[in-house]
């Protein structure tokens, strides 16, 4: 099963943090990593603007891709979110593994413990 990582940049860290226990617990990503203190420049609405930011980072699978966009832009307070996949072209299998594990079955499901963070 192929593996994406998903770059999203929010409004603040709070944002990212909603955004990440909600596709994670939907299980549409395995895990959601933040990073705080981004500095954005960017020409929006034909001016150059500039502005605080986060990035959330989430790790999925293909089969997942498109419904996970979709929560994210549902529960995005940007217009335009930027949202964009990047396929992993090869990585630690075990981790690999766990992340195609995480985003299958239901909400509910527990995981085995293969991995003990993003």
């Amino acid at each position: 099963m192929a593996v994406m990582v998903v770059y999203v940049t929010t409004g603040d860290a709070a944002e990212a943090l909603g955004i990440g226990r909600a596709v994670v617990a939907a299980r549409l990503a395995a895990c959601a990593n933040i990073l705080s203190g981004m500095r954005s420049v960017y020409r929006w609405q034909g001016k150059v603007q500039d502005s605080d930011e986060a990035v959330l980072v989430l790790k999925t699978t293909e089969a997942q891709l498109e419904p996970l966009i979709a929560r994210v832009k549902a529960l995005h307070s940007y217009d335009c979110p930027c949202i964009e996949a990047l396929p992993v072209t090869g990585g630690y299998q075990p981790f690999l593994d766990w992340v195609a594990q995480e985003t299958q079955g239901s909400p509910a499901g527990e995981s085995d413990g293969l991995s003990d963070g993003g």
